[in-house]
């Protein structure tokens, strides 16, 4: 709004009551698709940029309803941020813009031998949360699935159709 003050306008923002701040050991529920509920910490709900946001805009009074992720992926999804809560890794600098895919931890490779449609939908899941370190782990897994094979090895891995005519392949090729 605007106000008038000695012949002066000032511009200022309204401002709402916010939700008060959850202490990060507060418990709060995630609800999945199919209307599964997870009780987590505020803290390990805050390592998805969209929860936190959630949080910040509507509170935790009622469960958070997560519309895209089932419950299978919403505990596995759970299960990651609960250990990277409580184990956090520290970022290299120097390696922070280099994309590697043969850095993945321990823990982080048990985590991610599951089956494909599974790692799919935790990729699905990581991208509509927002957790960018799940989001690289799972590509990561996937680009080490690819990595070495040929084009023929890469599609019965994934079971993808070749659509291409003979002739089109050739030209590929080239």
């Amino acid at each position: 709004y605007q106000r008038r003050v000695h012949g002066v306008f000032f511009c200022a923002k309204r401002t709402f009551p916010s939700q008060p701040a959850m202490a990060d050991d507060e418990l709060l529920t995630l609800q999945s698709q199919d209307g599964q509920e997870f009780k987590v910490e505020v803290k390990v709900a805050k390592m998805s940029e969209t929860i936190k946001n959630l949080i910040d805009d509507a509170g935790t009074d009622s469960p958070i309803p997560l519309p895209n992720v089932t419950g299978k992926i919403l505990a596995k999804v759970v299960e990651y941020c609960k250990y990277h809560t409580e184990h956090p890794t520290a970022a290299s600098e120097d390696k922070k813009d280099e994309k590697r895919t043969d850095d993945i931890i321990g823990w982080d490779l048990e985590f991610c031998k599951v089956d494909q449609p599974t790692l799919f939908e935790l990729i699905l899941a990581a991208n509509y949360l927002d957790i960018k370190d799940l989001l690289d782990l799972t590509c990561k897994t996937v680009a080490n699935m690819i990595k070495g094979k040929t084009p023929e090895e890469i599609r019965k891995t994934f079971n993808i159709r070749n659509d291409f005519s003979p002739e089109e392949e050739e030209q590929v090729r080239k």
